[in-house]
């Protein structure tokens, strides 16, 4: 049987797809106050991408594999969680590493040639399974990728979204983790126009958020 490590922490920021409604009075502009100036419409228009299929990911180690190849198979899983979206993803952890409770390594996984180092600290085996080993693992880095933006916003958007409008989100791209990026987006509903108000995207470790 091949050994299942289970991952204990996750460091994602859950974050909500939100239209901003002002107060009473939040349109009003005090004498002789200048009006707000009228964004720019984002450029590039997001088609809703296919559903991700539910399956293995493939190849996945066999009963003899060590370790190190069962967490570096995890951590695959994990960065293809982050980018929401299907490419090929590899990862390497140091040779020699044993299911010791507290040890410290540094694993690197890439995402169609995007590397990401990740902070791995092992765990403890739960007493009620000797194939089980606990793991936290922290990625330096976010992946970003437009097809996991347009899962998300389509997703948020439900039977009401018309499309979504972005500042160029590249195919993947690598970006600072549960932070703003320098990417953005904006939800047209429809029978709306776009109005030019864009909200900051965010790469966590369990996919892209809005907020």
């Amino acid at each position: 049987m091949r050994m299942k490590i289970i991952s204990v922490v996750t460091t994602a920021a859950i974050g909500l797809l939100t239209t901003a409604c002002g107060g009473e009075g939040s349109g009003s502009n005090d004498a002789g106050a200048k009006p707000a100036p009228v964004e720019t419409v984002l450029p590039q228009r997001l088609t809703k991408p296919p559903t991700l299929p539910e399956e293995e990911l493939k190849p996945s180690p066999d009963g003899n594999a060590t370790f190190g190849e069962n967490l570096a198979y995890e951590l695959r899983r994990k960065t293809l969680d982050m980018a929401r979206a299907a490419g090929k993803v590899t990862a390497t952890c140091p040779k020699g590493l044993e299911p010791k409770g507290g040890t410290k390594v540094t694993c690197t996984t890439a995402y169609d040639g995007l590397k990401v180092e990740w902070d791995v600290t092992v765990g403890d085996q739960p007493g009620w399974s000797d194939n089980m080993v606990e793991f936290e693992a922290v990625p330096r880095q976010g992946i970003l990728t437009r097809d996991g933006v347009a899962r998300l916003l389509y997703g948020n958007g439900g039977d009401s979204m018309d499309y979504a409008l972005c500042n160029d989100i590249p195919d993947a791209v690598l970006v600072p983790l549960n932070a703003k990026s320098k990417y953005s987006c904006e939800v047209v509903f429809k029978g709306k126009d776009p109005v030019g108000a864009a909200t900051a995207v965010r790469a966590t470790d369990a996919g892209p958020r809005v907020y």
